[in-house]
C-alpha cells in the first residue's frame, strides 16, 4: 500500500492522526507528517483516515 497526501489540501486539521496514529503524525511545527509505505495491516486505519479527512486531502494506491 501506498499513502498519498495532496499536501496543498492538506489543511493540518490532524483528523487523520486520530485514525491512524502509527501512520500519521503532527510534527513539532504542527505540520502533518506521515508514513509514505506503511504495513498493510494498518490498511483499515488509513482508509478510515482519508474518509474523515475533511477535505479530501488522502489517496491510497496499490
Amino acid at each position: 500500500m501506498k499513502v498519498v497526501v495532496d499536501m496543498n489540501k492538506c489543511q493540518d486539521h490532524g483528523q487523520c492522526v486520530f485514525a491512524a496514529p502509527d501512520v500519521f503524525q503532527l510534527d513539532e511545527n504542527g505540520r502533518l507528517a506521515y508514513v509514505g509505505d506503511p504495513d498493510d495491516a494498518l490498511l483499515d486505519e488509513v482508509e478510515e483516515a482519508a474518509d474523515v479527512c475533511p477535505l479530501q486531502a488522502i489517496r491510497i494506491e496499490g
